[in-house]
């Protein structure tokens, strides 16, 4: 989960229940704040999104009246994956302007993990609609003046957040004419970048435990106008502590709403059932949480009474604030467009247990007709996705468990090359997976670690020009026979910028993939015990992402800006236009 751990603590327990948040939920996601997207969505709720602004602008329109100039409108759409146009939003419509800067902004959800395709369609609005809210006007009754298309990620990643594209004729048909241009500008609807570092700790709290002392940890949340609360923060587990401290625990603006707002402070005492019990809790606002650090002082906590408020049981465990500090968080857009990069790297599984790739029944087959076989799909649907965060769409692209000329290797480039192992853009990766199929006899076992040790390599390297984050996406089908070694390259590697992808085809059992995904709270730890500093992998077998709504890409890609933050914020790196860059 997000959040930074230091490698030499004993893992699991981490974020206790609830799933992973979608980690554009909030500006800050650098604790465990996989409760508030539990609570949503136990309610049969959406997960919460970051919202994006567009603010449009046109230079050089056409002047389609004849008396005056044109009264341009934009209307801005979003194409589903059937090829349908879904109606976002318009702006208003400016008088006689043929270079039009529109007030109103169009709000869109921004999705980190699937490709956002939006189409503009500017119109020339009849007299007779200007006193009238522009949902009234009839689209087809006005002069087309133009449309463009971009892909949403192409805006956010610019530096200024500002792309201009040229309008172009409906049909794209018939004579090229010069219809002027559309710039686009996009701005995070955040209320505010402020945000709190607390680390807390208790003292002298009650044992629930009969044969062992209490395993607590703390959840935060939020009091709402029905008096209802929401939650919005947990603790890891401390064992056996009835004094505990926890790590750092980080709550943005948007999830305690005001320093005034009070907020439910609740301790317990895990239980692997699930069942944890209530050790105390109490009410704080983030105001009171500062004045507990400033004065040194704990609070204690309160058993609810069955008789209600005023009845509660004053208990002897106290809640401290150790270390308490404001600071600006910073968004994972901040990061993108002020130049950080995401790059794209991919290994392939060459294992004989895909079977032979001239049979139809192979996973590895490829079909003459143009249908894409599991592997082609992930790498498509995957790098469509990163390609727009990626400047020279470069990608290093691997084989392994395959015999090449040399022998069997566990880590040979994708395109043959001795010495290059980067192909250009997601049509090279797709050609040398291709190629390799007919160059590289199937072979085994299935190991990883020799793929995730040469991908750590590459981001170690990286690490002077502090400005790119990698992700690796392993497509196997298989059971690893590394288990060890490869939780070993992925402890070693969660100290770097690189989160690791994998997708599981085929029938096999994938139990152990689960294992190094973890999202089930137990940290990985290498054969030394050490612990991993953070969890960078996802795991995602493609027959339940097939049965399902959900596409691969989605459920790979949710986690993946949560792990970039958790990188930057764990090192303090800061947006490059910070540091004046």
């Amino acid at each position: 989960m997000g959040g930074c751990f230091s490698g030499d603590v004993k893992g699991g327990k981490q974020a206790i229940g609830g799933a992973q948040p979608r980690p554009t939920d909030l500006p800050d996601n650098a604790a465990n704040n996989d409760a508030v997207d539990f609570f949503f969505r136990s309610r049969g709720a959406p997960a919460l999104f970051t919202q994006i602004e567009l603010s449009l602008s046109a230079s050089k329109l056409l002047d389609r009246d004849i008396t005056s100039k044109s009264d341009p409108m934009a209307v801005v759409y979003i194409k589903k994956s059937d090829g349908k146009l879904e109606e976002v939003g318009r702006t208003e419509v400016i008088l006689n302007n043929l270079n039009p800067s529109w007030i109103e902004k169009i709000t869109i959800a921004y999705r980190f993990e699937i490709v956002q395709q939006l189409v503009f369609h500017i119109y020339d609005v009849d007299t007779e609609y200007h006193n009238k809210p522009v949902k009234s006007v009839k689209l087809n009754d006005q002069q087309f003046l133009g449309e463009a298309s971009c892909v949403l990620s192409e805006v956010v990643t610019k530096q200024n957040r500002t792309l201009t594209l040229n309008l172009q004729n409906r049909n794209r048909n018939g004579l090229s004419r010069n219809l002027g241009t559309l710039t686009i500008n996009a701005e995070e609807t955040v209320a505010s970048r402020s945000a709190i570092e607390l680390t807390f700790r208790c003292s002298s709290l009650e044992n629930k435990d009969l044969l062992s002392l209490s395993d607590p940890f703390l959840r935060i949340s939020r009091m709402v106008e029905n008096g209802g609360s929401i939650p919005i923060c947990k603790t890891e587990v401390v064992n056996n502590n009835l004094n505990p401290v926890w790590k750092t625990v980080h709550l943005s603006m948007q999830q305690f709403a005001s320093k005034e707002n009070p907020l439910v402070i609740e301790c317990f005492d895990f239980n692997s059932s699930g069942n944890h019990v209530l050790i105390g809790k109490l009410q704080k606002s983030v105001a009171d949480l500062e004045n507990l650090y400033r004065e040194r002082t704990g609070a204690n906590f309160l058993l609810p009474s069955r008789r209600g408020r005023g009845h509660d049981k004053v208990l002897k465990g106290q809640l401290f604030v150790d270390h308490f500090l404001e600071k600006e968080q910073y968004s994972f857009l901040d990061y993108i467009s002020s130049g950080f990069e995401l790059n794209f790297m991919v290994a392939v599984d060459f294992t004989a247990s895909n079977g032979n790739p001239r049979s139809s029944d192979s996973l590895h087959y490829i079909d003459p007709s143009g249908c894409l076989n599991s592997y082609q799909r992930a790498i498509m649907e995957v790098g469509e996705v990163i390609q727009f965060y990626d400047s020279d769409r470069r990608f290093p692209a691997w084989g392994f468990g395959g015999t090449t000329p040399t022998g069997v290797s566990h880590c040979f480039n994708l395109n043959g090359s001795p010495t290059d192992f980067e192909v250009d853009g997601v049509g090279g990766i797709m050609a040398a997976y291709a190629s390799a199929l007919n160059n590289v006899s199937l072979a085994g076992p299935t190991l990883f670690g020799k793929v995730i040790d040469t991908a750590a390599q590459v981001a170690t390297q990286s690490l002077s020009t502090g400005n790119k984050y990698f992700v690796l996406l392993i497509i196997t089908d298989g059971v690893l026979t590394d288990l060890q070694e490869t939780k070993n390259a992925l402890v070693k590697a969660s100290d770097l910028p690189l989160s690791v992808l994998i997708v599981g085809v085929g029938a096999a059992d994938f139990t152990q993939m689960e294992i190094l995904d973890a999202d089930e709270g137990c940290r990985l730890e290498s054969s030394t015990g050490r612990v991993a500093t953070r969890d960078i992998v996802q795991f995602v077998p493609m027959r339940e992402v097939h049965s399902g709504q959900i596409s691969v890409v989605q459920a790979l890609l949710e986690e993946l800006p949560g792990q970039f933050l958790s990188y930057m914020r764990c090192r303090d790196i800061k947006p490059l236009s910070v540091h004046g860059t």
